[in-house]
């Protein structure tokens, strides 16, 4: 695939609509990203219906502007890639459907790209990270709605490690962060409280921290920020209990992916590097622990940007990017997949 060839990638799986058109070497030609946060916030979370008709009223717009600032026809691409799982249905058949329609309307492949693998690759993306990393390596997967380590072997060939027992780590962000009272979404606003506070003030449990394995559980420390708030006088935590509960609840979280992580890199002897993606991978204090638990190892901890962390297109685009130059496409019929696990990909 030549060096200078685009591909227009579209993201539309949950809450964020996103387009961006980027160029094989890596070069992000023009990226554009917009939250849904003021939509669903009323409800303290996504709505699916709402998601969907957001997507279908701006991704359009957005494809307009990212092809005029990259300057390019849609005959000029090498090739189109949507995001087509897993995710909320409604959206990934809008995003899914215009990424076909752009396809056979100029005679470009299709690629439907796994949300997962898309967030898996952008290690690899030049110029994104300092060193892109080599394969084999362990990925984190950390997310509102994904919370797994996966051995990360090569484009389309994806080992699943551990994964969650019950809630993804992102959703139990969201729900503490309501216990205490704060806005959706609830991890950026738990992070800011939780500096405040004393993590060492209100015990709390590490769910399975030491057991074998790297598999995760979230419920019971849900349960246990939800008991803490509960014990405060009359049930209604003082602004000074909250940001240690806050604290509190970070630093377990902290600690126990530290520690699954080691259990992780001990099952991947030959991982080049230890990498963490999804939205959590934000949160400063997680990204320390970890960058801690990859040092033991002589590891580097290897983190997209802040904005790449979050759902994006950028990271839609590479997913294409790698796919076309190993010459794998989809048909047009290729159906949008609500689930659709990495170790799918293989087949």
């Amino acid at each position: 695939m030549d060096t200078e060839a685009a591909v227009l990638g579209l993201e539309s799986s949950c809450d964020e609509t996103a387009a961006a058109v980027l160029r094989a070497d890596g070069t992000i030609l023009a990226e554009a990203v917009l939250s849904q946060e003021k939509e669903h916030s009323p409800y303290g979370g996504v709505v699916p219906e709402i998601a969907a008709r957001a997507h279908l009223e701006h991704l359009p717009r957005l494809v307009a502007q990212v092809m005029e600032k990259a300057g390019l026809e849609f005959s000029q691409l090498a090739g189109i890639a949507a995001t087509s799982g897993p995710g909320l249905i409604g959206g990934l058949i809008v995003g899914s459907t215009l990424g076909k329609g752009i396809a056979l309307a100029h005679g470009l492949p299709f690629v439907a790209v796994n949300h997962l693998e898309a967030h898996a690759l952008t290690a690899t993306l030049p110029g994104v990270v300092e060193t892109p990393v080599r394969f084999p390596y362990l990925l984190l997967l950390l997310s509102g709605g994904h919370c797994q380590c996966v051995a990360v072997e090569g484009v389309g060939r994806y080992r699943r490690l551990g994964t969650t027992l019950d809630d993804a780590v992102g959703e139990a962000f969201d729900k503490a962060a309501k216990l205490l009272g704060l806005p959706w979404p609830g991890g950026p606003a738990l992070e800011r409280l939780a500096k405040a506070g004393n993590p060492a003030r209100i015990p709390l449990p590490r769910p399975l921290l030491g057991r074998p394995g790297c598999d995760f559980s979230w419920s019971g420390l849900k349960t246990a920020v939800a008991h803490a708030v509960a014990r405060c006088p009359g049930g209604a935590p003082s602004d000074q209990d909250k940001a240690d509960i806050a604290a509190a609840f970070q630093a377990a979280v902290a600690a126990v992916l530290a520690d699954r992580a080691k259990h992780a890199l001990a099952m991947l002897p030959e991982a080049t590097a230890m990498v963490v993606a999804g939205g959590v991978a934000a949160n400063q204090a997680v990204r320390g622990a970890l960058s801690a638990a990859a040092a033991k190892r002589g590891l580097p901890l290897v983190a997209p940007p802040i904005r790449l962390c979050t759902d994006n297109a950028v990271m839609v685009a590479w997913a294409g990017v790698e796919r076309l130059r190993l010459g794998l496409t989809d048909e047009l019929g290729h159906a949008p997949r609500p689930r659709w696990p990495l170790e799918g990909l293989a087949a």
